[in-house]
């Protein structure tokens, strides 16, 4: 079981939470100028890396709000959780002793 850390209601069971992607995706500027294969890009390729990942998620079963977080995508492990109003937390800058 994980505990993942909301930042508006504190440590919670995993199964209140909803993963919603990759973080920090930036919608186009605009829309209607791009091509078919640029919208594809946009809605459907990710990055996959094997380490710390930058995703959001949302608390669906607490506060309903949504939030990012870096986490390890081998270990599992939260490495940090801030609100979607702050700015990108860098990977290599993250604290140690996160939460599993």
């Amino acid at each position: 079981m994980l505990l993942i850390t909301c930042p508006n209601c504190g440590p919670r069971d995993e199964t209140e939470f909803h993963y919603g992607g990759q973080a920090h995706v930036a919608y186009p500027e605009n829309p209607a100028e791009l091509t078919d294969t640029e919208w594809s890009r946009y809605l459907f390729y990710r990055e996959n890396p094997k380490g710390t990942f930058a995703e959001r998620w949302v608390h669906t079963a607490g506060c309903r709000k949504w939030f990012n977080a870096l986490r390890d995508t081998v270990t599992y492990e939260f490495k940090s959780v801030y609100t979607g109003a702050a700015p990108a937390a860098a990977p290599a800058s993250t604290p140690t002793g996160g939460q599993k």
